[in-house]
């Protein structure tokens, strides 16, 4: 199907043709969920040791009782496997509760209202906050700013991380910068992995910026490899104690998609300045996190090793669902025109890019033949694809059976939509 040398009668044949099809499918009255990248039940049962695991014993190494208040900033094992997951020092970790997005929101929220650097450094003092935001990426990384009122500016993502010729100038050019995400490895959704170059120019970013510039490091892949061989990201810290520019940067991870995704732990990473800003806040809306449940990780993956060896029980979950959309995007647009696609190593999502001006109607078309998938735009700032192309597609949760369904509805729907919007 070439859409560009087809006729209108070819269109219209090819229209048709699709119409009766999608009629049928939508006869199976199917009910499918790609829209977010959870853990499916097979991948949380992985974890099921973690019940009982402590079989009465909530003492700490350093003697605390875990049962008790306090412990701000996690207990002794927890930090250490964070500072090993994020390759910082023991003292640069903070681990909090089953999400890393909380984190992320305290982290802006106090830069924003507080200030990282003291009470003058609080964004809200300047009259314009703006961040730069790598696109496709991650919805509710754009949620926070929103939230906020940061205004965010799209910075196009090449084949080794955000195009860093555009962040450079765009730094140089506007003071009113305080920001920047990033989804290093596999990033969501385009599955990339940032090039050692693109890590060092991001960490001399804060020689160039604003002093109460932050690099938001969302690492939330740092161990989903979907094959055997564990791919080694550049480690941002020390390019940053390189260059001098320790505080420019907070890391972010957790075990949401490691254990079990609405009972992990979470962990930040950052200069002790920064952490001691962050922790000031935290004070005052906490006694303390779960420290139970960070010792019962900590008995079921005590340290990186075991962690990179419980992943490959997911990847060997997760990697013939990946290949199940990988398969059906090749069958279906193949050697044509109507769409492009990303082969990730690892993460969670396949990114789709179809003819421009498509996408919605295509999200629009599977969803009324039972099939969910995340609203065309949400990889953009402000639900906003300039091209309407791009499109989110989150394997994990369906059986390889029902992805293989769900992705004949979508290719039928992609190239529906494409022909319709040709004609």
């Amino acid at each position: 199907m070439q859409l560009n040398t087809a006729t209108p009668e070819q269109l219209r044949q090819w229209e048709s043709e699709l119409l009766s099809e999608y009629e049928n499918l939508k006869q199976q009255q199917l009910n499918l969920d790609l829209t977010r990248g959870k853990p499916s039940s097979d991948q949380l049962s992985l974890s099921d040791a973690l019940d009982g695991i402590l079989k009465g014993d909530y003492t700490a190494a350093d003697g605390t009782d875990t049962r008790n208040y306090g412990g701000l900033d996690g207990i002794g094992e927890a930090k250490a496997l964070g500072a090993e997951l994020l390759g910082v020092n023991g003292d640069e970790i903070l681990v909090g509760g089953n999400s890393s997005l909380t984190l992320m929101y305290l982290s802006a929220q106090t830069a924003f209202n507080f200030g990282l650097n003291g009470p003058d450094s609080a964004w809200n003092k300047q009259e314009k906050v703006k961040f730069l935001c790598p696109v496709p990426g991650y919805d509710r990384h754009f949620s926070i700013c929103e939230q906020l009122g940061i205004e965010m500016v799209a910075v196009p993502m090449l084949s080794d991380g955000p195009d860093m010729d555009v962040v450079e100038q765009l730094i140089k050019d506007d003071s009113s910068i305080r920001g920047m995400w990033c989804v290093p490895k596999y990033s969501n959704p385009t599955g990339i992995i940032y090039s050692d170059a693109t890590v060092n120019r991001i960490a001399q970013l804060g020689n160039i910026a604003s002093p109460d510039f932050r690099v938001f490091w969302d690492n939330a892949y740092a161990v989903h490899d979907l094959n055997s061989e564990f791919e080694e990201l550049a480690n941002i810290m020390e390019a940053c104690r390189k260059h001098g520019t320790e505080s420019s940067v907070l890391q972010f991870c957790s075990t949401s998609k490691i254990t079990q995704a609405g009972a992990g732990i979470s962990f930040m990473g950052a200069s002790s300045s920064n952490l001691s800003a962050v922790k000031k806040v935290l004070s005052i809306q906490s006694i303390g996190p779960d420290k139970v449940n960070q010792l019962r990780h900590l008995r079921f993956l005590p340290n990186k090793e075991a962690v990179l060896t419980h992943m490959q029980k997911h990847a060997a979950l997760l990697r013939p669902r990946f290949e199940c959309v990988l398969k059906n995007l090749e069958e279906g647009f193949g050697g044509t025109e109507l769409g492009t696609w990303e082969a990730p190593e690892g993460g969670y999502f396949v990114s789709f890019d179809c003819l421009p001006n498509v996408a919605k109607a295509a999200v629009k078309l599977s969803a009324d033949a039972g099939v969910k998938l995340t609203p065309a735009g949400a990889t953009f700032p402000y639900g906003n694809d300039p091209q309407d192309r791009n499109i989110r597609i989150a394997p994990s949760v369906p059986s390889v059976e029902e992805l293989d369904t769900a992705m004949k509805v979508f290719v039928t729907c992609v190239k529906l939509a494409s022909v319709q919007s040709k004609l």
